[in-house]
């Protein structure tokens, strides 16, 4: 790999932070021009690119540990962007789903103090919570009466206390100020952390793909984690998509985020459903839990008591502002974590800029063209994962992999922001979503068949989806791209058999 990039010197020093050998580096092909692959001021095609390039690259270096052969990984900075907004690209039998992912009383609204909150309603207890605080109808319209009754960081503050989603708007100075950004100072966007004591895992054996016998108990939701999963997923892994029939499901992002996956449901509140999953616990190499903080360790699945029950297991935690600090509880996603940490301020005044229009006191603000905090942290997680199952082999031991969307937003901050003329001039807009497909998505998708499952008998006609094809592009094992389950209950709770 030669240095002639950012994602390249990016992709360089997580590698070597996480104390991986720097001679598998040179087998890292980065290509296109992330700087022009998206229309932000932000580098999302760095941060796209880089993120799926060391997914890749771990996955490469676990099929040599296990077979002595290493392979070439690519990735191109503009397929990485269409990889890190997979949700918009898909279609089941040639249709875009109908369907939002997004309740009709989330976004942007004004407060008292001239200033602006983004608020999360996309599943039904958040958005009742907030009416709740508001105590107003359920239309945004009273909606926006309610909030020109509250100060932007009052109203976050009382959402806090309620265990609610809303963030205040800031600028990257503000942000600065808060004691969660002082949390966060210094923590890398990825985390490896040895957590117990084990042998070294027994590689005697020729697989077809990288993580081909690794099993991985997947408990995510929304998109992250969600996309992590479906990463190990593509290299081999059986993933085991683990949920509860007592949550609200977000059908629109679960058909994409499942694809490769195994999906099966259990309520943790039947003994025998929690007793189920501490038997799948104790033959699986990956725990991967997005919940809120806390939520699992509570019922017995934290870090510490996995480790004790299978000894080798690697545990993969995503939160949304980190393990420190004031707000470690807080609950979190995307959209507003760029709202809470000065992105959405940032980028709207590059714009102002860009458009020759007078720098506002408070500019409106613009999110990110794409969840990239989700995806890139997604894939961070995926690699972090391979970090830790590659040091299962070289050394053993147990460990915890953190990745929070805070510190992956701090990375990103980190990177810098283009001129405005290159974000918004030369910098690509997203493909038109239409049907048929773009000719760019068409070119870049995948044909996938809907899997039978064996938990019960598929209604009718399967279904055919097509998808963007994973951004990784591995020279000798091309990912796996078999079928997608297209529900969250189609499986029975059991491993596959090691083959």
């Amino acid at each position: 790999m030669t240095h002639t990039s950012q994602s390249c010197d990016q992709a360089t020093s997580l590698w070597l932070a996480n104390d991986l050998p720097r001679e598998i580096l040179s087998h890292l092909k980065l290509g296109g021009c992330p700087e022009t692959a998206i229309n932000s001021s932000f580098k999302l095609g760095s941060a796209a690119q880089t993120s799926i390039g060391l997914s890749g690259l771990a996955a490469a270096y676990i099929l040599s540990l296990r077979t002595g052969n290493m392979q070439d990984v690519s990735v191109d900075a503009r397929h990485a962007i269409l990889d890190i907004s997979s949700e918009s690209w898909y279609t089941v039998d040639g249709q875009i789903p109908t369907a939002s992912a997004r309740d009709y009383l989330a976004g942007i609204y004004r407060t008292k103090d001239d200033s602006f909150v983004r608020l999360h309603t996309n599943f039904p207890h958040h958005r009742q919570g907030i009416l709740n605080i508001l105590q107003c109808d359920p239309t945004r319209e009273a909606v926006q009466a309610a909030l020109l009754q509250w100060n932007a960081k009052d109203l976050e503050d009382e959402a806090v206390k309620q265990k609610m989603c809303i963030a205040a708007y800031r600028t990257f100075e503000e942000w600065d100020k808060h004691p969660q950004a002082a949390a966060l100072r210094g923590t890398p966007p990825v985390q490896l952390i040895k957590i117990g004591e084990a042998p070294k895992r027994d590689i005697n054996e020729s697989p077809q793909f990288p993580l081909e016998g690794i099993r991985v108990l997947d408990l995510c939701r929304v998109l992250s984690g969600p996309v992590c999963g479906r990463t190990l997923a593509a290299y081999g892994a059986d993933v085991l998509l683990v949920t509860s029939p007592k949550l609200p499901d977000l059908p629109v992002l679960d058909i994409d985020t499942s694809r490769g996956k195994r999906t099966t449901q259990l309520d943790l509140t039947q003994p025998s459903q929690y007793d189920c999953l501490k038997e799948l616990v104790k033959d699986a190499d990956v725990f991967l839990q997005a919940y809120r903080p806390g939520g699992l360790q509570e019922k017995g699945f934290g870090p510490q008591e996995l480790a004790k029950v299978r000894p080798g297991i690697v545990c993969a935690n995503l939160t949304a502002y980190g393990w420190e600090g004031p707000w470690k509880h807080k609950r979190g996603f995307d959209s507003l974590v760029q709202t809470a940490t000065g992105f959405n301020w940032a980028e709207a005044e590059a714009f102002a800029k860009f458009d020759g229009l007078p720098i506002m006191n408070k500019p409106e603000p613009q999110a990110l063209p794409v969840q990239a905090l989700d995806h890139v942290a997604g894939y961070f997680l995926a690699f972090g994962i391979q970090a830790a199952i590659a040091k299962t082999i070289t050394e053993g031991g147990s460990w915890e992999v953190r990745v929070s969307l805070a510190a992956v937003a701090q990375w990103f901050r980190s990177l810098g922001q283009l001129p405005p003329d290159t974000a918004f001039r030369d910098g690509r807009p997203l493909p038109k979503r239409m049907i048929p497909s773009d000719p760019e998505v068409a070119a870049l998708s995948v044909t996938l068949h809907e899997a039978t499952g064996d938990k019960r008998d598929v209604e009718g006609r399967l279904r055919t989806m097509t998808a963007i094809r994973h951004a990784a592009q591995l020279s000798v094992t091309p990912v796996k791209d078999v079928e997608a389950p297209m529900c969250l209950d189609r499986h029975q709770p059991v491993w596959l058999p090691r083959v």
